[in-house]
């Protein structure tokens, strides 16, 4: 019988990546996002390979979360796997600039959001006693860097609280782990410079950046693994990044 997988922000970047690589490996998925028309074209291009279903929702929104979820159709009410890849950047100022709207996004997203869809999900898996969260985090949850506070911050919570997951939802077996990646090229510098092309493109010139399919290659590897096997946090940058603020680029 095929597993059900949960992915969220699941309209670009990791999320569509892992989405893509799971339809080939027959997972039956249910992709969330707030793009409806591009979780409907994602729905017709993998709907060919394996059982799709969307829900179009804002992660922010607690009330939205859970009636989503409760409208699941029953052959897709069993969530063996959650990936809780939605998540979002604004602004890189230093705190004294910082504006509390993109602070406000960030914690909203990264973190409330990331709660809000584990604990509707979550239930079912402790009655199950099986199941498996994939907390998609970053090397900003490992270390601060210069006009990181406030997105370093979310992501520290999300290093803490996939700890505790892992603690409180020991006894039920479930398995939780996070993946912590470093400079991926995605849609996430577009965002955090709100539009600005080149400055987000600047970020990832002068070396070979990670992009959405590694990731995805290694969150199929941890949701793969025996059942006896949890990876519980995994770090995973670029060759040429050795941390948030050295990156060996050749301009």
């Amino acid at each position: 019988m095929s597993k059900t997988a949960l992915i969220t922000g699941a309209t670009s970047g990791i999320g569509k990546a892992t989405a893509e690589l799971f339809a080939k490996q027959g997972f039956n998925l249910i992709l969330c996002g707030r793009r409806e028309e591009r979780l409907n074209e994602l729905k017709n291009e993998l709907g060919r390979d394996t059982a799709i279903f969307t829900l179009n929702f804002d992660v922010r929104n607690r009330e939205d979360v859970f009636s989503a979820i409760e409208s699941l159709p029953q052959e897709f009410s069993e969530i063996d796997v959650l990936i809780n890849n939605a998540g979002n950047a604004h602004g890189l100022d230093p705190i004294d600039k910082g504006s509390p709207d993109d602070w406000d996004a960030m914690l909203d997203i990264n973190v409330k959001g990331l709660l809000y869809i584990s604990k509707a999900i979550i239930p079912k898996m402790t009655e199950r006693k099986s199941g498996h969260i994939i907390n998609i985090g970053s090397t900003a949850g490992k270390e601060v860097y210069p006009n990181g506070n406030v997105y370093c911050a979310s992501k520290h919570a999300v290093d803490a609280i996939n700890q505790g997951m892992r603690i409180d939802l020991n006894a039920y077996g479930i398995r939780v782990g996070a993946v912590n990646p470093g400079l991926v090229e995605t849609e996430f510098s577009d965002v955090r410079f709100k539009g600005d092309s080149e400055r987000a493109s600047n970020v990832y010139k002068g070396f070979h950046p990670l992009k959405p399919e590694d990731i995805a290659d290694i969150i199929l590897f941890v949701v793969t693994r025996p059942y006896h096997v949890n990876i519980a946090d995994l770090v995973v940058m670029p060759t040429a990044q050795a941390s948030s603020i050295i990156v060996n680029k050749q301009l």
